[in-house]
């Protein structure tokens, strides 16, 4: 069976309607999507160690100090509202809340702290891998030269 049989239509383009389709593989496609924001086009990678080391540093003094004050400014309020409802269920419910409060509090911490390790760590392992592949590119010696 050939190819015409299987269509059912033999020469004839399977969208009708349609423009006939076209194939060109001497260039790009005008917008061949992905729309990169990189400058330089798709397939550069760009970093920058000193923006990595202003966020861990942003982390460090500004958000985790922010973030451990006003988990602190709930403590006094709640402890006091807890007594002051103490035998209804409105005292085991807040502190049942202030509970899982304190516990989203440290996993934010513990991700904070993760972020702020993450950003200072890829400005070494980039610089590594930037200076192993230099290396790579270096010339052999070899063992004749100088003979």
């Amino acid at each position: 069976m050939s190819f015409e049989g299987d269509s059912g239509r033999s020469g004839q383009s399977a969208a009708p309607d349609g423009p006939p389709p076209r194939m060109r593989l001497n260039q790009l496609a005008a917008d061949p999507g992905g729309g990169s924001a990189a400058p330089g086009g798709p397939g550069l990678l760009a970093t920058a160690p000193p923006e990595k080391k202003k966020a861990a540093h942003t982390i460090e003094n500004v958000l985790q100090p922010g973030t451990t004050k006003a988990a602190d400014a709930a403590d006094e309020p709640t402890r006091t509202a807890v007594k002051a409802f103490t035998g209804w269920d409105t005292a085991a419910g807040l502190a049942k809340a202030h509970t899982h409060w304190d516990d989203q509090v440290k996993r934010l911490m513990a991700r904070l702290a993760s972020e702020k390790t993450a950003l200072r760590g890829a400005s070494t392992l980039f610089t590594g891998n930037d200076q192993l592949t230099g290396r790579s590119f270096q010339p052999v010696q070899s063992k004749v030269t100088g003979l």
